[in-house]
């Protein structure tokens, strides 16, 4: 379909992400024949939570999910696949399905956001891929005996970071989002397995990423502030580059702002609703949410808003109304 380039879209205007896809996907109750249906019903591993699953076993709520966030106003949609590497699917016993998940994900999102690109060809939607960080670290050691020790290598990491790459490339994305970066190192695997696979595939798509702030010590898990992920990213050219989840929008803006003052990319960020509580649950509303990142665009720090943990189609309403009234974020 054609559309604008998705740099075009940011240059002229606030984009705005969707937000959490797992929040929504609880809603639904599902129980583990849900996750298993007709190709998984035999499968050796329990498979209730793989929320990556569904969009083999039940596409139908990834489709309803994407749209409810097109219908308020997003921008762009992330694909259903922050677990979509053999490292993460290999609890489940999954590294098979790795490719299918990915490739029908993007299938799903793609569809979906085409759907609404042509009731309004004006507003065009677009697809990230989104890549998460795995549940292994390059740069800390699992063991606290042993510091040296590391639960995966380099290399694996980048052979896993190029079978997503592909399958999510080859079912459509628009871009490519290496998002909730707890590790720099594992995030540069990722941008290293990138950059193999456009070369390729003779292809280039804009790399959106975007770390995680983990305290309020204002670090990565692996111990980078703020400028130093920046600078240790910023090799390739980025689409943009920001924050996501941990923090509420409230204290992460100490951080957007280091981003905003020293990069040439887009400045993203999508925080969760507020911190979690004692149940884990998200109590921030959306206009709690909208009031504290209305400082993000009155300082115009931001490219691109959206919602991690927590979020539900109402943030992203009253976000997108909101976004609506302010210029983005100059590009250098």
């Amino acid at each position: 379909m054609n559309k604008p380039d998705i740099k075009n879209s940011l240059e002229s205007r606030i984009l705005v992400l969707d937000g959490a896809m797992g929040s929504l996907i609880q809603t639904y109750k599902l129980e583990e024949e849900d996750f298993r249906g007709e190709r998984f019903k035999e499968h050796s591993h329990p498979l209730k939570g793989n929320n990556d699953l569904l969009a083999l076993v039940r596409p139908d709520i990834l489709k309803e999910i994407h749209a409810k966030y097109l219908e308020v106003g997003a921008d762009i949609l992330q694909t259903n696949t922050f677990s979509g590497t053999t490292i993460a699917q290999a609890d489940y016993a999954l590294e098979k399905a790795v490719y299918d998940i990915n490739y029908q994900s993007a299938k799903i999102a793609k569809e979906v956001a085409d759907e609404y690109t042509l009731k309004n060809p004006k507003k065009p939607r677009y697809v990230t891929g989104s890549i998460g960080p795995t549940n292994r670290t390059l740069s800390i050691s699992p063991d606290v005996n042993d510091p040296g020790f590391r639960a995966t290598t380099w290399d694996e990491m980048v052979i896993a970071y190029k079978e997503q790459t592909t399958a999510l490339i080859d079912g459509g994305v628009d871009a490519l989002l290496v998002e909730t970066i707890f590790d720099t190192l594992n995030a540069k695997a990722c941008l290293y397995a990138i950059d193999e696979i456009f070369e390729q595939k003779n292809i280039k798509l804009p790399i959106m990423v975007s770390g995680t702030i983990t305290d309020a010590s204002g670090r990565t898990l692996s111990g980078q502030t703020a400028e130093a992920f920046l600078t240790s990213v910023s090799h390739l050219n980025l689409l943009s580059i920001g924050f996501n989840c941990a923090l509420g929008a409230k204290m992460m803006k100490p951080y957007l702002e280091v981003l905003s003052k020293n990069t040439k990319f887009g400045v993203s960020s999508h925080p969760n609703a507020g911190l979690p509580n004692e149940f884990g649950e998200y109590d921030e509303s959306p206009e709690d949410m909208a009031n504290q990142i209305k400082e993000f665009l009155e300082d115009n720090l931001i490219n691109i808003i959206g919602g991690c943990c927590g979020t539900t189609p109402e943030h992203i309403k009253a976000i997108v109304e909101l976004a609506a009234k302010y210029e983005p974020r100059k590009l250098n």
